[in-house]
């Protein structure tokens, strides 16, 4: 939980098939996970741990998809099959990209004939044109940029190594995130049980306006301690205002000195 991008259930059983292994794998599913791609990840999957043949359409299309085990995994590939097998250039591939966004009948069956005929002038089978065409058609809609896939994986790849090295610090930042959505911080306190750390309890003495790690004087462990803006109902700047008052005047004695 709290890793950006992966940690949903449905993305956290993928991953558990996909078994990553390195920065790239992350890019790629970030990118397949997704209304269109979304159906070609048991085949990305299986390819990538030898369990299914690669296989091509056409020859040309090994180096396009080879990295990502012959699947159609961003919109950058499709721009490039339409340049290499249709023979469209440069701001043509990116009209075609467009017309597949928008489905437009008119505009999808219009690219269908051009690249169809740019296809086969290549020595291409109509049949597989078209079959190709059909594939790009269903994957471009909503396919994925690899510059955007990229940077979003480098941000679920930060966010796993901090949460993996420096797990207190990680969870108490990411609830303080949260830390009015009651329902999120539930699921949290729930992860850090998995994780085996204490959430200690808000206390006036302790406690600041955010989540913050401390080491719990019972056990000499480290723990998070619960934030006080994040108790309903008795508002942030109030709260930062007391710790403010704490810091500067030292721990509250009696009911009322607080």
């Amino acid at each position: 939980m709290g890793i950006f991008q992966l940690e949903g259930q449905g993305m956290r059983d993928v991953l558990r098939r996909l078994q990553p292994q390195k920065f790239e794998d992350i890019i790629d599913i970030n990118a397949l996970y997704r209304p269109g791609p979304m159906d070609s990840i048991p085949r990305y999957i299986a390819c990538k741990h030898g369990q299914q043949e690669v296989s091509y359409l056409h020859p040309a299309l090994e180096p396009i998809l080879k990295k990502t085990h012959g699947v159609m995994v961003y919109q950058e590939q499709v721009m490039e099959i339409a340049r290499v097998l249709g023979g469209y250039t440069f701001g043509g591939a990116d009209l075609l990209r467009r017309a597949m966004g928008k489905k437009i009948k008119s505009e999808m069956d219009a690219q269908r004939e051009v690249f169809t005929k740019g296809a086969m002038d290549k020595g291409v089978s109509q049949s597989a044109a078209s079959e190709i065409y059909d594939q790009m058609a269903k994957f471009s809609g909503y396919g994925f940029n690899k510059s955007h896939s990229a940077p979003y994986a480098l941000i679920s790849y930060q966010t796993a190594y901090m949460k993996a090295n420096y797990p207190h610090e990680f969870m108490a930042a990411t609830m303080t995130y949260d830390m009015h959505n009651t329902d999120k911080l539930e699921i949290y306190h729930q992860e850090l049980k998995l994780m085996g750390i204490a959430l200690l309890p808000p206390d006036v003495n302790a406690s600041l306006d955010i989540f913050s790690v401390e080491t719990d004087a019972k056990t000499q462990k480290k723990a998070v301690r619960y934030s006080l803006s994040a108790i309903k109902n008795v508002g942030t700047q109030a709260m930062m205002a007391l710790v403010e008052e704490r810091q500067k005047s030292g721990p509250f004695k009696t009911l009322e000195d607080f």
